[in-house]
């Protein structure tokens, strides 16, 4: 008769409490999930709103202006940076002066990655235009810093030059001086 005890099963699943807790679960579940909606929905259209919409609209802006900004933002890529390295060395001609070597290290920027690989293909034809320009400074014009940034935009003209005889682009925008130290 042991044996008939043994074979008694609960068939029902436990009764009500576990029956309970699945559709407690599944409530939850529910909650969450319609949280999670709404959550995404305030989130996408508050993004909406603070990136301009509405400000562009305030603003007077019509529909081709938000695409001419739209075109604007997306052509900007990053400026990719190229030393031209070592620095440049070039020494001063000038006896009015005590000032002799002037030390420049010069960065170019592009924004287009294919022309990174041009400027440092014609790396030598730049730094020789760029020694004769550096050679060529006086002195006492260099240390002010509207001379610093008249020979920075020489030394771009410069790069430009070459860059457009070499390639028939000029390619480079900017330059960067790291570096600049007379002595």
């Amino acid at each position: 008769m042991a044996q008939e005890d043994d074979l008694e099963l609960d068939v029902g699943g436990g009764g009500g409490p576990k029956g309970k807790s699945k559709s407690k679960l599944l409530i939850i579940i529910t909650v969450v999930v319609l949280l999670l909606g709404v959550s995404a929905t305030a989130t996408f259209m508050l993004t909406g709103i603070l990136s301009g919409g509405e400000e562009e609209m305030a603003a007077g802006q019509t529909d081709g202006d938000k695409a001419s900004g739209k075109k604007q933002k997306a052509s900007k890529a990053p400026l990719n940076y190229v030393p031209m390295d070592p620095p440049f060395v070039v020494n001063f001609n000038a006896d009015d002066t005590d000032i002799r070597f002037l030390q420049i290290t010069v960065e170019v920027g592009t924004r287009n990655p294919e022309v990174v690989d041009l400027v440092k293909e014609h790396r030598p034809a730049i730094r020789n235009s760029l020694v004769m320009l550096f050679g060529n400074q006086d002195p006492h014009t260099l240390n002010t810093r509207e001379g610093k940034e008249n020979l920075r935009s020489e030394t771009l003209e410069e790069i430009q030059k070459v860059m457009t005889e070499e390639t028939g682009d000029a390619g480079v925008e900017s330059v960067f001086f790291t570096s600049f130290v007379m002595q």
